[in-house]
Parts: C-alpha cells; structure tokens; sequence
C-alpha cells in the first residue's frame, strides 16, 4: 500500500517537473501578434531614400499650388555693393536769386512748390537805386547826343577851312568821353538783368520799378520775401532748383572705397517708392569726415517725372562685377532640406529634389556649380510647398 502511494508522488513531481520546463523554454516566434499582424515588418518602398525626397503632383496641382516651372540655363550675374545714401538736389542745377539792388517788394508772383521758366517774373521791387542809374543814364544819353551834334558841326567847319582844327578835336574827344559814359552806365543796368528796352521803357515807375525773374526753368523750392519788405540788395529771396536730375549722395566706409570707382553702374531702390533707377557713380570725396569717418560719393540720377524727391532715404547698388555662369537658377527655387540646398527638379509628375553646390548670387539669380545641367525644369516659385510635403510625408512614415 505504501508503495503504490510513493509511485503516485514520484510521478506528479516528475509531471510538475516536464511543466515546469516546458513553460520556461523560449518560444519561437510566430510572425503574428495578438491581432494578427506579423510581428516583423516588410520595408515599404516609398520609405527608400530615394522616394523619399519625391513629391508626386501634376500640372494642375502645381497650379493652383503656385509653383511656376522654370529652366535652368545661362545668366549674368551680377555682383552688387549696398550702400545707404539720400536724394539731394543737383547742386549744378540750382540758382539762387537775389535782386542786386535794394528796395521794396510791391509785387510777388510766385510762390514755393511753382514751376517757372526761365526769364518768368517771380517779384517786383521798388528801387531808389534803380532811379539813380535810370536817370544818370538817361543823362548820358542826352549828352551823347548833344557831343555827337558838335562833333558833326565841328567837322564840316573845319573841313570848310571855317573854324581851327584845335576846335574840332576837342569836340571828338568829346564824343568820345560821352559814349564811353554812356556805354558804362548801360552796362551796368544790363549787369542788373535789364534789356535795352525795358531801360528806355517810359512811364510813371519807369524808373524804380524792378523786376526779378527766374535765371533757369525749375521749382521754387526757397522764398524769403512779403509784400511790402525791404530787401538788401545782396539778400537769397528765391531759391529756383532744376529737378530734372538729381544726385542720389552716398556714404562709403573705408573698407569699400576700394571697390568704388568713377563711372561704375549703380541702381538706386527707394523702398517707400517701390521705385528704381540706374546711374553711374560721378563723384567720390576725397576725404573722410571727421565725425563719420566716411567718404561720400554720389550718382547722377535722370529725374523726368520728378519722383525722386530730395531728401528721400535710399539704397545705392554698386555693381563690382558681372560674371556669365553657365547654369543659374532663381534664388527662390533653392531650398534647405536636411542640411542641404536643394532644388526640385521637374521629371514628369514628379518634384524630386535635387543637392545642389551654389555659387555666385545677386540676390535674384543664383548659379548652380554641381547637381542641375541647363536645360533641366525646376520649381521656380513656392518651391516651400513642395518642402513642406516632404515634411509631411517623413511624419507620417514615423507613426
């Protein structure tokens, strides 16, 4: 009897044994988790490098995407120096008028912002001056004709053998000191601006009555007189500028006045304008300012519509070189894509983007040295939509 119950113990414990070891020995895998699925996944093929950096979309999609194709291909680029700088006036074509005699104002015509011709009336003046001069050379005058009367009678008589030649030369000398009198007076009175007629004008302000007009065609861009001021003969009362050209002055640090040069093309910008135009440098400073420690050099600008208005702030590129590259791309088309710089190149319906090595750059166009050929297509605009996709599908490819 207790046999048969030492048998039945040393067979369960031999059984929990054989349990034992068999619960603790590693399982080989399946190939299915709980739900089915395969424990160990197949790579997909869009998650190759290569499809990854592809952006599928056809010509309509890339449409309403905003995405131009464009071709890459030759171009000049063209190197450029910023600098800062404002619009002055041409100070060549700027006049400053004064009157040369001193009075009283009893007119004004025009007023500042008008555009005048030149010889246009600007003001009248009174001038006690004026009078003096009017009246010595009416004075003059008379006496000029008076020695020219005795001279001619002088001269007949003498050659009629009826008065001495002693007579005769006194009243050329005569003559001859009147006109110079005269002459003197008379250009005096033109030195004023006066012509002939306006100096034998008649009437009852002949003689104070002075008129200021303008010496160029312009804007009145200064004027310091009101009627019934006295003004010296010496003092600015208008101030008439030519804006036809400008100067578009520049400040030049040390480190660039090697690369500024006479006659060297330059576009000026005016951001508030949105407005440009090419120049040429005319002028370089020869010195520096004590306070700024720059040199200033200045454009010629054409100025026809006169929107160039002095004192405008703007900025003055200077071209240092042109340089002809034999592929080029827009500089929006380039993109950073894992470090790189990359273009999405055309194939088909497919964007793939491109590694590129860049070079020259003006801002607009850039050259690309390795990693596109002329003749390839690209995304030359909103080329970030087609990044952003790719953003999109490495996130997706994560989960």
């Amino acid at each position: 009897m207790k046999s048969k119950q030492w048998i039945a113990t040393l067979a369960i414990v031999g059984l929990g044994i054989v349990a034992a070891i068999f619960i603790m020995r590693p399982q080989a895998p399946t190939g299915h988790d709980d739900h089915g699925h395969s424990g160990v996944e197949a790579p997909h093929a869009e998650d190759s490098p290569e499809t990854e950096k592809r952006v599928a979309m056809d010509d309509a999609a890339a449409a309403d995407a905003g995405i131009e194709i464009a071709t890459a291909g030759p171009a000049t680029i063209v190197t450029t120096l910023a600098l800062q700088g404002e619009i002055q006036f041409d100070q060549d074509r700027v006049a400053h008028v004064i009157p040369r005699l001193a009075g009283v104002v009893v007119k004004s015509v025009k007023n500042l912002g008008d555009t005048v011709r030149k010889g246009e009336l600007l003001a009248v003046i009174e001038s006690q001056s004026l009078a003096d001069l009017k009246s010595e050379h009416l004075a003059a005058r008379t006496r000029l004709q008076l020695a020219r009367a005795t001279f001619d009678r002088e001269k007949r008589l003498w050659e009629e053998k009826i008065s001495a030649e002693q007579d005769y030369l006194a009243s050329r000398t005569a003559l001859a000191e009147a006109e110079i009198t005269y002459r003197t007076v008379g250009q005096k009175l033109q030195a004023l601006g006066l012509t002939p007629a306006s100096i034998s004008r008649g009437g009852r302000d002949a003689l104070t009555r002075f008129e200021i007009r303008a010496p160029i065609d312009g804007v009145v861009i200064e004027k310091h007189l009101a009627l019934g001021e006295a003004v010296g003969e010496e003092a600015s009362i208008f101030v008439v500028a030519d804006l036809s050209y400008v100067w578009a002055e520049m400040i030049v640090y040390p480190k660039d006045l090697a690369t500024i040069r006479l006659g060297q093309k330059v576009t000026v910008k005016a951001t508030a304008l949105s407005a440009e135009a090419a120049g040429t440098i005319s002028y370089i400073g020869p010195l520096l300012g004590e306070q700024t420690r720059s040199a200033k050099a200045r454009a010629t600008l054409k100025n026809p519509d006169q929107r160039w208005r002095p004192g405008l702030f703007v900025t003055v590129e200077v071209v240092q070189a042109e340089t002809n590259v034999p592929v080029a791309v827009s500089v929006d088309a380039v993109q950073t894509l894992d470090a790189s710089e990359v273009v999405f190149l055309r194939s088909g319906g497919v964007f793939e983007a491109r590694p590129v090595e860049l070079g020259h750059s003006d801002g607009k166009r850039i050259e690309i040295v390795e990693g596109l050929a002329a003749g390839d297509r690209y995304a030359n605009t909103n080329s970030f939509v087609l990044k952003a996709e790719l953003g999109k599908s490495a996130t997706s490819h994560t989960h």
